[in-house]
């Protein structure tokens, strides 16, 4: 799914007549000054700390999603996650049909505007593609125009594009999926972290078993394979419950921390295990 990019409209650039609105500027002294009336001279255009960059992948970037894809785990992650926060990437806008003109033999496009491309999967959930290189973008679709970014700005704008991943690198042997605790960590720019060594995520479910009195103790810990982002809660149940009442008492843990929008956000799949107190 492609959706317009703020601020690409019509250009106007090279257009004559706003060319010379632009020239009739001046200040109070009559000197070449900008819209507001403030002259040009001894102004600076700020850096966003990408001169020079050549569209190469960050060689340490490529080698953490390299040993992450080959040992998924927290230290192969957390090490991921540090890259991916320090890289500059390539979020990629294409251009795409607004007006057509039909009335002769072909269909021509007369207008088209750029766009950022969401990718939708038959689950319906949303990813924003990003890239490492100029390369890797080339590989998946020569044509997309490449927009240069750091990870918290492509972070945020897959949070307003409704998308719930990001997906790197789409065409390479190294793509790789960064989950949604790592895309909201990447927008508020704070340090990921897996969820069962998440101090948060511990405070919050201690909290939500809190609550239970036929709870006599939890923990945390990882739960399903590596890389998958589980959290799984083992809740230690006093003996004698029946099924119906264990499956409230973790339905109701369950529904605790899930109205907490900050621990939701640092938790991928929830998943719980019971064993029963001796």
């Amino acid at each position: 799914m492609r959706t317009p990019a703020p601020g690409h409209g019509p250009d106007h650039a090279h257009d004559p007549e706003h060319a010379s609105e632009h020239r009739q500027h001046r200040d109070e002294q009559g000197r070449p000054a900008d819209s507001a009336g403030q002259a040009w001279a001894g102004k600076s255009i700020p850096s966003h700390g990408m001169a020079g960059d050549t569209g190469e992948a960050d060689p340490a970037l490529l080698d953490a999603l390299a040993r992450a894809q080959a040992d998924p785990g927290d230290e192969t992650e957390l090490a991921l996650m540090t890259q991916v926060a320090a890289a500059r990437w390539l979020v990629p806008i294409v251009a795409v049909a607004a007006e057509v003109d039909q009335s002769g033999p072909h269909a021509v496009d007369t207008r088209s505007d750029m766009s950022a491309v969401t990718l939708t999967s038959p689950d319906g959930s949303r990813a924003l593609p990003m890239f490492s290189s100029l390369a890797a973008l080339a590989a998946w679709d020569p044509d997309a125009r490449p927009v240069p970014v750091r990870a918290a700005a492509a972070a945020q704008a897959a949070i307003s594009e409704e998308c719930h991943v990001l997906l790197v690198d789409v065409a390479s042997p190294h793509a790789t999926v960064l989950r949604p605790s790592m895309l909201w960590a990447l927008a508020q720019e704070r340090v990921w972290e897996p969820s069962h060594l998440d101090a948060h995520v511990t405070t919050a479910v201690r909290a939500a078993v809190a609550a239970e009195p036929d709870v006599s103790g939890h923990r945390v810990e990882a739960g399903g394979p590596a890389g998958a982002g589980v959290l799984r809660v083992v809740l230690t149940l006093e003996p004698g419950l029946d099924a119906e009442r264990v499956g409230a008492i973790a339905t109701r843990i369950g529904e605790r921390i899930a109205t907490d929008g900050e621990t939701r956000a640092r938790i991928d799949a929830l998943t719980f295990a019971l064993e029963t107190a001796r």
